[in-house]
């Protein structure tokens, strides 16, 4: 992860499907012949911990649970940082996020229509193309969302692939809002790990309490490796560190020597 020197608390939102079989999972009906749950996450950069989620059938759309969960409320605290992508934009949400002080980086989508109203700063980065504030013309739109925005291109020096970033910060430099969004790689590195090494792919039961039982299980086992790594001070990747408890499962070891180990 890149270092920051806000001192904001970062957080990534975001979704991932958990494929069923149909057959199987009835209840968990996602399209015609396939099955799937959605595990929703709100991410903590600082801990690279998840600090919420929630599970839902695999139709519930991201900005749907986002509205409806008062709970991300808790850590979504004024001054913190929150980036997620283009499936989040609602803009009456995005104003209640602005109102509670909360700052957000999403792309834009390219049917969002505004003018620019001036220019945010002077651009001194190279990358950066654009530092604008801008204000929504739709007037739907303008309605839901009633303060203006900042409008931030970037050009990725290694692919040279141009972003446009939407933002309601006004403080950070643009290169800052750019590396932001970009930080959300963590959060796929998350999802790549616990499908690949917990067993949310491959279910004990086939009912809904069973799976989201398991889901639960999962987390925790998770979260107390990462507290594991983190007391021991153990060096290596959690993965390393799954497959040394895996090895002495059945034996009686305690947990700083397992930490002085490593898998060959």
């Amino acid at each position: 992860m890149p270092k920051f020197r806000f001192k904001n608390t970062l957080f990534s939102m975001d979704a991932t499907v958990i494929d069923l079989c149909l057959r199987v999972f009835p209840w968990a009906e996602f399209r015609q012949r396939k099955g799937a749950i959605k595990l929703h996450y709100l991410y903590d950069h600082r801990s690279s911990l998840p600090a919420f989620m929630v599970m839902t059938d695999g139709k519930k759309s991201d900005i749907r649970v986002a509205r409806s969960q008062e709970k991300l409320d808790f850590h979504l605290l004024p001054d913190s940082i929150v980036s997620f992508d283009r499936a989040y934009i609602d803009f009456e949400w995005l104003y209640t996020l602005d109102q509670r002080k909360v700052w957000f980086v999403t792309r834009s989508k390219a049917n969002i229509q505004y003018r620019i109203i001036g220019q945010h700063q002077p651009i001194k980065n190279k990358q950066v193309t654009r530092d604008e504030r801008i204000e929504l013309i739709i007037e739907k739109s303008r309605a839901k969302y009633l303060k203006p925005l900042r409008l931030v291109c970037y050009t990725d020096q290694e692919t040279g692939k141009a972003y446009e970033f939407i933002t309601n910060n006004i403080k950070l430099a643009a290169s800052t809002i750019a590396a932001i969004y970009k930080s959300r790689w963590q959060i796929e590195t998350f999802f790549r790990w616990i499908k690949q090494n917990l067993k949310i792919k491959s279910f004990q039961g086939t009912s809904q309490n069973a799976v989201l039982s398991q889901t639960w299980i999962a987390m925790c086992y998770y979260l107390r490796l990462s507290y594991i790594k983190f007391k021991t001070k153990y060096r290596h990747s959690l993965q390393e560190l799954t497959r040394m408890i895996a090895a002495v499962l059945i034996e009686h070891r305690l947990l700083i020597d397992i930490s002085s180990l490593r898998s060959r």
